[in-house]
């Protein structure tokens, strides 16, 4: 059965047989045009090479930069905080676990959008003066914490 098998109908067309006389349309200079580089055997232009032309990298505008110290933070709202029970603990761990940030092991940041009315300790990498206040109201306490960035390891401290 494998024996029989076959392509499907112009499924596979046969390669380009250049030089071959200007009956098969592809005689004398072979598709190559006339003369410049790239009628010359040896010829390799790049595959982003434009002819000359300004090329499309050079000739779009660059606009802003990526900060290479910045780092990744997860955000939460005091509005957010409001499922926790009164008195937990509330970490990135935590955090994550519940669903309100992707990963336990990145920075978290709150934010002062809404209200809270339980008290909560606080375990986060930093927070907005304003969080602050809203929480600290509610009889909640905060501390500033350092979570692990996501980030490679340093390769001094590899090697040892």
């Amino acid at each position: 059965m494998l024996d029989r098998l076959q392509h499907k109908a112009k499924a596979r067309s046969s390669r380009k047989r250049v030089g071959r006389g200007n009956g098969s349309g592809w005689g004398k200079t072979c598709g190559r045009g006339q003369k410049g580089a790239g009628a010359r055997s040896g010829n390799k232009r790049r595959t982003w090479f434009e002819g000359g032309q300004m090329p499309l990298s050079r000739r779009v505008p660059k606009v802003g930069f990526t900060n290479i110290f910045a780092v990744p933070r997860q955000i939460v709202n005091v509005q957010e905080l409001g499922r926790f029970d009164a008195d937990a603990t509330v970490s990135a761990v935590e955090l994550a676990a519940t669903g309100l940030v992707p990963r336990g092991d990145v920075a978290v940041k709150v934010l002062a959008e809404g209200e809270i009315s339980i008290a909560i300790k606080l375990q986060v990498d930093a927070i907005s003066d304003s969080a602050r206040a809203k929480i600290e109201a509610a009889g909640g306490s905060i501390e500033l914490v350092k979570t692990r960035r996501n980030r490679r390891p340093d390769a001094k401290a590899a090697k040892k």
